[in-house]
């Protein structure tokens, strides 16, 4: 036995002693499985439909700790003989029931995150079975939400307690049992969130009713077919700005922002922006995808997160020069690009991201035209690595798409935006529109109450190009999302002739049409095989690509970037320095 299998197993018997005796489970750490979005869902999980969860969750804010009651609810999609659900071992079980009947700790485990149950009896397929769990503890800590997920235990400049929890990242299973996968959300949710009162605890879907007694107060909210990692709590002493937003489909949708007291006057200029947001969403991809519960924001202690239906935002209402705010807006274009449409693995991340940062630079240009529409491509393009392809072709955990030192990390932002860009001019607005609709909605009529939730692949989408385009792009997507390095295009000259080659990671074939300005007209080459040639003679000016269509590599991109990331070391060497001396000098 490796010191590895050991350590492991000398781990899960500390576990199931803990959980046997009913002692505290604190002394545990999160564990490694706990603390990830899996690449391949377990077999168990693959032979569940999850039908409803209801929740039940006490926030104890002095205490940083929760108390739970989870509800389950599954239907087996195969013969079952044991329930296998995702549940951070920090947590003490106090009681578990399958369809109301209590198990006996010898029934179960959960020494490492993945909470086993083996079934009284087995489960026929086509059945339902009911997994009732209570638990409390101190949930797993963000130390830098959103880019780690977990509670964040905040105060408000006046004292008061500022919670919100931030799980995209790790999972859902860091506060209650679930099914932590993209595929794994539930058909319907129950949201039955206690706090001390008060404070208020807006979340997810339509508000049920809240009910008050001895000091505490219980908001009750149900939500349908919610992205795992998008149901959020939130608690705070927060105000409503409330409005109803009356859509071009003819029915009207209720609208609310919960902002922290003493910033109304702030909060109203942002709840000013809701409505034509919505406006350009709904003409440029379609309906709101959850027009019967509501459109929803709340003021949270970390920067933002694209929690269903109750958007987190915590940008500071800063102004940068482009009319909006990027950050609302962003988080609103995951309603779409996330939980309208949920991606089949983390490797099709760049469905939620590049779509969702695409929609900052064409909103740009549907409020003020191309200027600024061409700026924020730009902008992203500075910051675009190609170190990793966007998309690897297998299952992947989440940390191994979101960090960039191994995987593609921001790219799956910005080089996705650029790629949108690329393929809408190649193909034009009304494929590439018609595309996205598809994409979104599953066709291309969407209208209020005609579609559902779906989720997408990367070959979903692509095919989907190809049945709108009557065209195969597959050489397009092999060359943007399963090739690290961008394309490059080599220029020669042939006597008066300008010869342009596409180059290619191991040669593939990329026949991208370039336009080229020469002196006053502009001539298209269609790049048939990778490479074609116009007469250029002695006209001024020769560009290439004048109006900026199509992400190639820009060897003056990289020498900014190189020279971006050496003076950024050198600041931050330089205020280590001072830090270093004044400390020595305070000693003194």
């Amino acid at each position: 036995m490796s010191r590895r299998i050991r350590v492991l197993a000398a781990c899960a018997a500390s576990a199931l002693a803990l959980v046997a005796t009913g002692a505290s489970a604190q002394s545990l750490k999160t564990s490694p499985l706990s603390l990830e979005t899996r690449g391949a869902m377990p077999v168990e999980q693959q032979a569940l439909a999850f039908d409803h969860a209801d929740l039940k969750l006490k926030i104890l804010p002095e205490k940083k700790a929760i108390e739970g009651e989870a509800t389950l609810t599954f239907t087996a999609r195969s013969r079952l003989d044991k329930l296998v659900v995702d549940f951070d071992r920090v947590f003490t079980i106090r009681r578990l029931t399958i369809d109301g009947k209590a198990l006996k700790p010898g029934a179960w485990s959960n020494p490492e995150g993945r909470l086993t149950v083996t079934l009284p009896r087995k489960v026929a397929k086509g059945r339902s079975v009911t997994l009732a769990i209570t638990y409390d503890g101190v949930p797993h800590e963000a130390k830098r939400a959103p880019w780690d997920g977990g509670f964040v235990w905040s105060k408000t400049e006046t004292g008061e307690p500022w919670i919100a929890t931030a799980v995209q990242g790790d999972g859902c299973d860091l506060f209650w049992p679930c099914i932590d996968y993209p595929t794994g959300e539930p058909k319907l949710i129950d949201l039955h969130i206690t706090v001390p009162a008060p404070l208020v605890a807006p979340a997810n879907g339509a508000f049920k009713g809240m009910t008050g007694q001895d000091g505490w107060r219980t908001y009750h909210w149900r939500a349908r077919n919610p992205n795992t990692y998008a149901i959020a709590l939130t608690v705070g002493p927060y105000e409503e700005l409330t409005g109803v937003y009356k859509s071009r489909f003819g029915d009207s949708i209720p609208m609310s922002y919960w902002h922290l007291k003493g910033r109304a006057e702030k909060a109203k200029g942002l709840f000013a922006e809701f409505t034509p947001m919505v406006d350009f969403f709904e003409q440029m991809i379609g309906p709101y995808p959850f027009r019967d519960e509501k459109i929803g924001v709340v003021e949270t202690p970390h920067l933002g997160m694209e929690h269903q239906t109750i958007n987190a935002y915590g940008n500071e209402y800063r102004l940068d020069g482009y009319g909006f705010d990027w950050l609302l807006q962003h988080e609103f274009a995951h309603e779409w690009f996330g939980n309208q449409l949920t991606n089949a693995d983390n490797d099709d991340m760049w469905l939620h991201e590049g779509f969702g940062t695409y929609m900052q630079p064409l909103y740009s240009q549907w409020l003020h035209g191309d200027m600024e529409y061409m700026s924020r491509l730009n902008t992203q393009r500075l910051a675009v690595r190609n170190k990793f392809p966007i998309v690897s072709g297998r299952p992947l955990k989440e940390d191994a798409v979101y960090n960039g030192d191994r995987g593609p990390g921001n790219d799956i932002y910005y080089k996705a935006s650029n790629v949108l860009h690329t393929l809408r001019t190649l193909i034009g607005d009304e494929a590439f529109f018609r595309i996205t609709r598809i994409a979104v909605y599953g066709r291309d009529d969407p209208k209020p109450g005609n579609f559902k939730p779906r989720h997408l692949g990367t070959k979903d989408f692509v095919k989907i190009v190809n049945q709108v385009t009557g065209k195969d792009y597959g050489w397009f997507f092999d060359v943007y999302l399963y090739d690290a390095a961008a394309p490059e295009l080599v220029e020669t000259r042939d006597g008066v002739d300008l010869v342009l080659t596409w180059k290619t990671a191991g040669d593939k074939p990329f026949p991208m049409p370039m336009e080229v300005k020469v002196g006053d007209r502009t001539v298209t080459l269609a790049m048939t095989g990778g490479t074609d040639r116009v007469s250029v003679g002695d006209a001024t000016p020769v560009i290439i690509d004048p109006a900026s269509k199509v992400l190639r590599r820009q060897p003056y991109v990289e020498a900014y970037q190189a020279w971006r990331a050496a003076a950024d070391k050198a600041a931050a060497e330089a205020r280590k320095k001072a830090a270093e001396e004044k400390a020595a000098a305070e000693k003194k």
